[in-house]
């Protein structure tokens, strides 16, 4: 019995997916080994425009290989070329560090379910789900993992299951971050496209998904009110007349006034990165802006935290720190784009994608990169870093296709967003289930079915917006 268990155990081992240094590190050798065996192409270009014309593609009829010594003397000009999108994303990560380390979200959370929490049941899940949807659309990190306790608080209270507690904390936190307004500035600069361009579609995008995952959460609440026997924690030991109620847990929190001056401060940089290249017409300051903000948010938020100097330093080189390996994971990407394209087979790859797609309308073809990217995301759960892979593909695609940018930006975001939720490579889900006492497949069973909805419905919006001549705004 005891060589059984320890059998189990090393199969279970054997599966770990390596990390994700490695993951690059393998991509990297396989690309430079492609360029020896993919046959080299080159769509032809408008002498004019530069843009690539899809119907134009020619085989070179030669090979054009770039060896691994070739590729790894090719790190330095990707890290490089990369380093506008990866200081991006490591300043604006040092910022939100600072803005959670000040508690002013948690302190949010608190008061709001203080003032709600003799309303009927309802009213207060739809209230908590909404308020943690828009969490994790202006403010979404792995860091979230950390409102899982206020999630179970919450499912105790009102004596729900452990499912519940994460269906009001990371299953809402993470479709904010996955269909929110500003989780795809990177990917938008990658695709050359004005930062927040479609922020209003976007935002209704975001809310339109809170509505339906909403319902769900709510049918299932519903359900195991009225029959506990229907909750998937059932056979875990869950019952609602055992769940110890402590209602002094849930004490009044009065919002001071630092927390109100923080979130407002945190909002309002992105109101400002929205409208200045609305109202200027200007996007060439976009990044510039991003980045004074960020910093500026950090002391700001610090000093309003009653951070010390030191802190301030201190949590915001913890904050650079946790992004930096995304950062450079950017800048490997961007690698392999030079490789392929030294090597001349980007062309010949985005050649052969496009093909079954091409006699396709491009509406039907706009749902199949959604799909693609969603299964991408499982392997790959990080949005920085699959993009810097994607884009260089998905670019080239979309001019083939004669499809507008933002519209392959739409469906890098729907496809990178819903699968996060069942990822078993992405720590902030996996971390949940740990936090609430869920196991893992009994989760993937309940969420599975939102998902596959989730990605239903994005494929009828991509579908529409393509169909019917979209403009972004």
């Amino acid at each position: 019995m005891a060589n059984t268990v320890k059998t189990e155990q090393k199969a279970k081992k054997s599966f770990k997916m390596p990390h994700l240094f490695w993951i690059m590190a393998g991509l990297l050798l396989i690309t430079s080994l492609l360029t020896y065996i993919i046959p080299a192409g080159q769509f032809a270009t408008d002498p004019e425009t530069g843009k690539i014309l899809g119907d134009q593609f020619n085989f070179l009829g030669y090979q054009t290989p770039v060896s691994p010594i070739d590729m790894m003397m090719s790190i330095m000009e990707g890290l490089t070329s990369s380093a506008l999108i990866g200081w991006s994303v490591m300043v604006s990560g040092a910022m939100v560090a600072i803005v959670m380390g000040t508690g002013a979200f948690d302190d949010f959370l608190n008061w709001a379910i203080y003032k709600l929490k003799d309303k009927d049941d309802s009213i207060l899940v739809m209230v908590m789900f909404a308020l943690m949807v828009y969490l994790g659309a202006f403010g979404g990190s792995d860091a979230l993992i950390a409102i899982v306790p206020i999630g179970v608080m919450f499912a105790k209270k009102l004596r729900l299951d452990p499912i519940c507690a994460i269906g009001v904390s990371t299953y809402a936190t993470l479709l904010g971050f996955g269909t929110g307004p500003t989780k795809q500035a990177t990917t938008q600069l990658l695709m050359g496209v004005q930062i927040y361009g479609t922020f209003f579609t976007m935002f209704i995008s975001m809310n339109i998904f809170m509505i339906v995952g909403m319902i769900f959460l709510l049918q299932y609440v519903k359900k195991i009110r009225k029959d506990p026997t229907q909750s998937l924690m059932w056979d875990d030991g869950w019952r609602p007349e055992e769940v110890a109620v402590d209602t002094s847990s849930i004490k009044e929190v009065k919002l001071s006034w630092r927390t109100v001056v923080v979130l407002l401060v945190y909002i309002s940089q992105y109101l400002i990165i929205v409208l200045y290249p609305m109202i200027t017409n200007d996007t060439s300051q976009t990044f510039p802006m991003m980045i004074a903000l960020s910093v500026a948010v950090s002391i700001i938020c610090g000093f309003v935290g009653q951070f010390s100097f030191d802190k301030i330093g201190n949590e915001f080189g913890k904050g650079l720190a946790g992004m930096a390996f995304v950062a450079f994971v950017i800048g490997l990407a961007k690698v392999m784009s030079i490789v392929m394209t030294n090597g001349n087979i980007l062309h010949t790859i985005v050649y052969w994608l496009t093909l079954p797609l091409m006699n396709l309308p491009r509406s039907v073809a706009s749902i199949g990169m959604t799909f693609v990217i969603s299964i991408v995301n499982l392997i790959i759960p990080s949005a920085s870093s699959k993009a810097a892979i994607l884009v260089p593909i998905l670019q080239p695609i979309s001019e083939a296709l004669g499809m507008m940018p933002e519209l392959a930006v739409q469906a890098f975001q729907y496809g990178d967003g819903f699968s996060n939720m069942f990822s078993p490579f992405l720590g902030w889900t996996v971390g949940s289930c740990v936090a609430a006492g869920v196991p893992f497949p009994k989760w993937v069973k309940w969420v599975m079915p939102k998902v596959i909805c989730f990605l239903v419905i994005s494929f009828v919006i991509m579908f529409a917006l393509t169909e019917f001549g979209w403009q972004p705004f």
